[in-house]
């Protein structure tokens, strides 16, 4: 609490820290500072993910080994190596299922990660509906940068000059053998599965 700015009556605190869904003690912690708190998780296919986990490590560690390694306790098994955090994060039922414990699933909004690029003024529609703020954030508000892959954000008076995601963004994949996606694919979608009945939401991964 300490670490939030001072808030009037009326204003919305916000806070973002990617690692608070896989930390086990978050939710306990978060519901006895405050349990009316708002939680939005962006969440997108997690084989994507785990690709993309590992192209950031990469680009800081260039000899760490191949994904395909990386991927498997066992490769002639097809053992897939849960305890890899690029892989673990993916399995997103079993971190929910932690955070239902403390809070109600009408309190937690899922934003998809497709969607906020293919259309991030919907996207964040449903963001603004959750946290009962007027819809002021809509289409005019965004361009679709080619070479990143990302929409922009820019100002509607058109004052300042567009934001656009950093550098350390959009960074082309490796290719990873086919086999090992089509490996991880099959792993993940019972628990996909799960989070689309847990969540009330289809989020089309496959």
């Amino acid at each position: 609490r300490d670490l939030m700015p001072r808030t009037l009556e009326g204003q919305i605190t916000m806070e973002k820290t990617p690692s608070y869904f896989v930390t086990k003690e978050a939710p306990a912690r978060i519901s006895s500072m405050s349990k009316g708190t708002k939680l939005i998780v962006v969440v997108r296919d997690p084989v994507t993910r785990a690709i993309s986990d590992y192209t950031q490590t990469l680009s800081k560690k260039p000899d760490i080994p191949t994904f395909e390694s990386l991927t498997f306790k066992n490769r002639t098994t097809g053992l897939i190596d849960t305890s890899w955090s690029a892989i673990q994060i993916g399995i997103y039922a079993k971190h929910l299922e932690n955070w239902l414990l403390y809070f109600p699933i009408g309190q937690i909004l899922f934003v998809s990660g497709e969607r906020l690029i293919s259309d991030p003024a919907g996207e964040l529609g449903r963001v603004q509906d959750f946290l009962g703020l007027k819809r002021i954030i809509t289409d005019k508000h965004f361009y679709f940068n080619k070479t990143k892959g990302f929409p922009c954000l820019k100002k509607a008076e058109g004052s300042s000059k567009p934001h656009c995601l950093g550098k350390t963004k959009g960074r082309t994949h490796p290719d990873i053998d086919q086999e090992v996606v089509q490996r991880l694919r099959d792993f993940y979608r019972p628990f996909n599965m799960k989070f689309y009945q847990m969540t009330g939401q289809d989020f089309g991964w496959d």
